[in-house]
């Protein structure tokens, strides 16, 4: 697909990351590495690897995926993981609906009918659908699934969002701010798989606060 680049962003991904990248060779997607060049040992298991290494400026969840979409160079992008969740087999039905819909987003969903995950927590689920909630009720989304970044969009379209969150309040952002200004979202099934090693970066507790107060912040103001 050579209008499609794979934003993978990677932190200490050395288990999963050569794994990824063997699956997706038969794909010939152009891919994107996005990581800290202090990540030593998950650079040298991808170093022979078809794909192209982006070095992060700065730090952050959003701060890469936010580098990684100004860096594109072809119409769309994908927010692929570097654990091994995603399945590269439902990137080309979120094409086929970005078409039929004429849409500027897809959300890949676990929470659609017939969809599942192998990697949520009783704690991630509860947080996940308490913050749809609120993106549905105070942001009139209609999404339902805010926090699980599979995502392909339209490059030029996303970056004007002028997006500015370096850590997972981007998850949030995009969305929100995509339908502040008239983007067309919409919705895909997926079934997330089980993670291939490491750990989630993510911290429930923490970061749960700080997408909780940057969606009061988006509310009454942008960021």
């Amino acid at each position: 697909m050579k209008n499609l680049t794979l934003i993978i962003p990677a932190k200490k991904e050395k288990e999963s990351l050569s794994k990824v990248l063997d699956e997706l060779e038969p794909y010939n997607f152009k891919i994107v590495i996005i990581l800290e060049k202090e990540d030593l040992e998950t650079i040298e298991t991808i170093r022979n690897k078809n794909c192209e290494i982006l070095y992060q400026k700065n730090k952050g969840y959003g701060d890469a995926l936010i580098q990684g979409i100004n860096y594109n160079k072809n119409q769309l992008f994908c927010i692929f993981n570097a654990d091994g969740s995603f399945n590269p087999m439902e990137i080309k039905n979120m094409i086929q609906i970005l078409e039929k819909e004429n849409a500027d987003l897809v959300f890949a969903s676990r929470y659609e009918e017939n969809c599942s995950s192998e990697d949520d927590t009783l704690i991630t689920r509860i947080g996940n659908f308490i913050f749809t909630k609120i993106g549905n009720i105070f942001f009139q989304l209609n999404i339902s699934d805010i926090l699980y970044t599979f995502v392909i969009g339209k490059t030029q379209k996303v970056r004007n969002l002028n997006l500015k969150s370096k850590d997972f309040v981007f998850c949030v952002e995009l969305p929100v701010k995509a339908n502040r200004n008239d983007l067309k979202l919409t919705t895909s099934k997926s079934n997330e798989r089980r993670r291939i090693g490491g750990v989630k970066k993510p911290n429930a507790f923490k970061d749960g606060f700080k997408i909780l107060f940057g969606m009061i912040k988006l509310f009454f103001k942008n960021l």
